[in-house]
């Protein structure tokens, strides 16, 4: 067994690799770029070495930096995590020619699978189905027309290098084949140098399942079920879950075989991935296969018991599987749900800054050597304090909870996303306690297409709608009570002002443009010592109890004797008076007054905010990296304004209205903050 292994990645996957290899008794070398010189994954590992500038060109990508600090530190193997050079048969190569193992499979096997044309030839002789297509590379646009009109519409027109989504578009019709064909051809040539082109049947009501291996060296190759990753937004997936909700127990062994003879055809040693789209009849085709980790191993980890990172890393020391096929388990229901710093409110624009609060729910689980029990897994790389940096992905961390069935699992969930308290940068935990709550998710009745179904005009605050907003202004009450109990005790009162307790109140619940709702309530059978409650609302009664002290966010407690959890903090940016509560993805801002104080403030005129039609702002915190007009330029409506990276993304900001250019404020290079001026129109 190594004895020292460097870990050549960053974030959550590198944070959750030092993690087994601690329990394993392994010393960890960490490698960094500037931007993480104080990130959590440098301070958890024995050794760190700097590798270069920010961006990952200079530093995550340069094969011969992370060799050098293999040999440096007398690293004897390098675990590539995901992303970077996981999937890169050059450095896999490197590592065996320079006598470093590579924690993954070897060079042979990511090449033969890294190629989608060259990988879908490879399963059609292992007897895997494949989706009717034409797998060859295709010429020109009348060629690729030519082809769907054989195959039939609708079509998927797919770069052979592509991946994350770039260099695919699905046709319906010639002029959509034409034009996808080009745009692809372009896409994939300038994302990975690679413009081949082939084309196969797009599957209609598809589902994305894929089927986790695990081989050896010694032959060796199991399926450990499968993974359910069809909530996807943009082709990026956002749920995961393990088993599926979908496939039969028949389909389920179909697949894991299928899956397991295409990875002994390409002599496949280490955890590996194998894809297929699944159609509504259950029928299943191969999509790809990952020749790494994946992302989502943790839910696959909860229902196996097993440790995907410590068997790749026996296996990489060339020790074979301690178990077979047969000692496979499948012990009730995983759900992760991606944390990501964006917004979903703006599009889903990248958030990147200072994390002010980082308050991740209670683990209740941890990796595999506890993960067969039920609970609460959090794999992170981020702290509070900590900076989200511009150059990386937006992924911040892994929600992952394990329940005796889905239902159970779901409800873990929604309770685990109450207790995510995050500051300081937007996250798309609104849009995930939305997506957990739909009754087409909950019943099961999904495909690739369900984000775009439902939420395609985007992501709105009515999207989450709570099954019972009376028990948020009754939460808000309860803990201004508690703030007046308090008050009504601090000394050096004077007398005959004292702070007065009273018993009924109203609640102002803040809306955009001034458009408040009132809502009256009483607050009786208080207790402080005891912290409970009654507060009541119309003919509701809401009974609550909770030991939270008043400077937690997250509060725990009890409502009419069932538990909650919720987030309550005073203070927002409009108001510092306001106390904005957030449960179930639903947050409202809560205003409690006495009955005359919500008279008087009914009173109080509503200031519109300030006319900004005339200045290009930011969207989100990002590199300036191209400014395309001047000061004095006259622009027509959906003309190219800006360009702004981040995350690995890159926003282009186009014009919404004719008008003429005043005043550039920005340059190229500036780094941008949210609202940020970058020009103004005359």
């Amino acid at each position: 067994m190594f004895s020292k292994i460097l870990i050549a990645n960053r974030g959550e996957i590198a944070c959750r690799v030092i993690a087994t290899a601690r329990t394993m008794g392994i010393k960890t070398v960490a490698v960094y770029s500037d931007a993480d010189k104080d990130a959590r994954h440098v301070k958890l590992a024995d050794e760190a070495v700097h590798i270069g500038a920010a961006p990952s060109r200079e530093s995550y990508l340069l094969a011969d930096r992370i060799i050098d600090a293999a040999r440096q530190t007398g690293a004897q193997a390098i675990h590539p995590g995901y992303g970077f050079l996981s999937e890169n048969e050059a450095f896999a190569k490197r590592c065996e020619d320079e006598g470093i193992a590579f924690i993954g499979p070897k060079a042979h096997s990511i090449a033969a699978m890294g190629d989608k044309i060259a990988s879908k030839k490879l399963a059609n002789e292992a007897q895997v189905n494949t989706i009717p297509g034409y797998n060859d590379a295709i010429e020109n646009a009348e060629k690729a027309v030519g082809i769907a009109q054989g195959i039939g519409y609708p079509v998927m027109i797919k770069a052979s290098a592509g991946g994350g989504g770039k260099g695919l578009r699905v046709a319906y019709n010639d002029k959509e084949a034409l034009e996808g064909f080009t745009a692809c051809q372009n896409e994939a040539r300038n994302s990975f140098g690679d413009d081949r082109i082939f084309i196969e049947k797009f599957v209609q009501e598809p589902r994305h399942i894929e089927i986790q291996i695990l081989g050896d060296s010694h032959g060796n190759v199991v399926y450990l079920n499968e993974r359910e990753c069809s909530i996807q937004r943009r082709h990026q997936k956002v749920i995961e879950e393990a088993p599926s909700p979908f496939i039969s127990d028949a389909t389920r062994k179909a697949m894991g075989e299928q899956a397991v003879a295409l990875a002994k055809a390409v002599q496949y040693q280490s955890a590996g991935t194998v894809e297929f789209v699944v159609g509504k009849d259950q029928d299943f085709y191969f999509l790809e296969m990952n020749t790494r980790l994946q992302v989502e191993h943790p839910v696959t980890e909860c229902i196996t018991g097993l440790d995907l990172v410590e068997q790749m890393i026996r296996v990489a020391a060339g020790e074979k599987l301690s178990f077979g096929q047969a000692d496979v388990k499948r012990d009730g229901w995983a759900i992760e749900c991606r944390i990501n710093a964006e917004d979903p409110f703006r599009n889903f624009l990248p958030s990147t800054g200072r994390l002010v609060r980082f308050e991740p729910p209670k683990q209740t689980m941890w990796q595999a050597d506890t993960a067969h029990l039920q609970g609460v897994r959090v794999d992170t790389g981020v702290y509070e304090g900590g900076e989200i940096p511009m150059y990386y992905d937006s992924m911040i961390a892994k929600l992952i909870v394990h329940g005796k069935d889905r239902n159970e699992a779901i409800a873990k969930m929604r309770e685990a996303l109450n207790g995510f308290a995050i500051r300081g940068i937007s996250s798309n935990i609104p849009f995930q306690a939305a997506l957990l709550a739909h009754p087409k998710f909950v019943s099961g009745q999904f495909n690739t297409g369900f984000i775009a179904e439902h939420y395609g005009h985007g992501f709105h605050a009515e999207d989450v709608p709570h099954e019972d907003t009376d028990f948020l202004v009754a939460l808000a009450m309860f803990r201004n009570r508690r703030y007046r109990a308090r008050a009504s005790t601090i000394s050096g009162q004077m007398l005959g002002h004292q702070v007065r307790v009273g018993i009924s109140y109203t609640a102002v619940v803040l809306g955009a443009e001034g458009q408040h709702s009132f809502v009256s309530a009483e607050v009786t059978d208080f207790d402080d010592e005891a912290r409970v409650c009654k507060v009541s609302i119309g003919d509701k009664t809401y009974q609550f109890s909770s030991e939270a002290v008043l400077r937690d966010v997250v509060t725990h407690g009890t409502c009419n004797g069932q538990p909650f959890t919720a987030q309550i903090e005073r203070g927002t940016a409009k108001n510092p008076l306001a106390l904005r509560v957030i449960h179930n993805g639903t947050q409202r801002d809560i205003l409690v007054l006495s009955q005359r104080g919500a008279e008087l403030y009914q009173l109080m005129p509503y200031k519109a905010p300030p006319d900004l039609s005339k200045f290009l702002l930011s969207p989100m915190p990002g590199l300036l990296v191209d400014v395309a007009v001047q000061p004095g330029q006259k622009v027509q409506a959906g003309e190219k304004l800006a360009v702004i990276e981040a995350m690995k993304m890159e926003n282009i900001l186009f014009a919404t209205q004719d008008g003429v250019v005043s005043k550039v404020s920005a340059a190229k290079g500036n780094s941008l903050a949210v609202d940020d001026i970058i020009l103004e129109f005359e």
